[in-house]
């Protein structure tokens, strides 16, 4: 059994910064892409940054410059950083990985809980 379980989340005001983080845990045999995504009240779910194994990251064109898509392949966690928060952005964020188990020969896309991000003053 393998999880994510992300933790960071919390109240801020607008201009402030979060730092969210992610650990993937159980039988990992690798991680390809881990992912941010976010999705606010009555929105869709979307993609806010990717991180490939290699460290080749991609981001929403609304956070770029602010945000920043980070990883540990020692410790299996992925972590982003969020600056200059807009109260728009408040959303639960979602971490996302493909991950192989050990015996396994394919990736299974998992996804954590959420976190909330609340940006208001």
């Amino acid at each position: 059994q393998v999880q994510l379980v992300e933790s960071g989340g919390g109240l801020v005001q607008p201009g402030g910064s979060l730092r969210l983080s992610c650990v993937a845990s159980g039988s990992i045999a690798s991680i390809a892409a881990m992912r941010w995504y976010r999705q606010a009240p009555g929105k869709q779910r979307e993609l806010v940054a990717v991180i490939g194994s290699g460290g080749d990251t991609n981001y929403l064109d609304s956070v770029k410059g602010r945000f920043t898509i980070s990883r540990d392949n020692a410790k299996n966690t992925v972590s982003l950083q969020m600056n200059s928060l807009k109260p728009d952005e408040t959303a639960v964020y979602y971490c996302n990985a493909d991950i192989r188990t050990t015996g396994g020969w394919r990736y299974s896309n998992i996804w954590g809980q959420g976190t909330q991000v609340t940006v208001s003053s």
